[in-house]
């Protein structure tokens, strides 16, 4: 029974070293280019991680050698999404992404996009799902000024947070 705990001990610590604020993450990008590591970044506000996210996710992974998350944090989201939402607290959500192989950070904005973020980070990847056009992705024309690349990752249809809050709510 204490081997069970240390394993869960060693997981939980495992999950905050994945979770940096803005100034540790920039060190460790830093840290990581210099390894010659492809940095690749994605956000949104991961409310309930379903399938379509599991799929983003590992497809934007396959673009480099590190995958970034900007996570919306719990006031941003319920500007885009309403007085109802986040369904999970920030914390919840980012432990949630950590907890994933393919993520190697996680880091909570607290404005309504990544526009900030993006600039401040040195990425070389900027990703979206399918669902976005890229005129519409925030970022892509500093990302490829700078030398980077966009790439929309196919979009799953029927996949989308809203749509699984309504069913189980007997919405849809």
């Amino acid at each position: 029974m204490i081997f069970s705990f240390r394993l869960l001990y060693i997981y939980r610590v495992d999950l905050r070293k994945k979770i940096l604020d803005l100034n540790t993450l920039k060190h460790r990008i830093v840290s990581w280019k210099m390894k010659g590591d492809r940095i690749v970044f994605t956000n949104g506000c991961f409310d309930i991680i379903h399938e379509g996210h599991l799929h983003l996710l590992r497809e934007a992974k396959q673009l480099g050698d590190r995958l970034v998350v900007g996570l919306n944090n719990d006031n941003s989201v319920k500007r885009l999404k309403g007085s109802d939402r986040p369904v999970k607290n920030e914390q919840i959500r980012a432990e949630l992404l950590a907890s994933l192989t393919y993520v190697d950070a996680v880091t909570l904005f607290e404005e309504d996009t990544p526009e900030a973020l993006i600039q401040t980070i040195e990425i070389d990847v900027l990703t979206k799902g399918g669902d976005y056009q890229k005129s519409e992705i925030v970022g892509n024309d500093f990302v490829e000024t700078n030398g980077g690349e966009v790439v929309m990752i196919p979009f799953k249809k029927g996949h989308s947070s809203t749509q699984l809050i309504n069913k189980i709510s007997n919405k849809e």
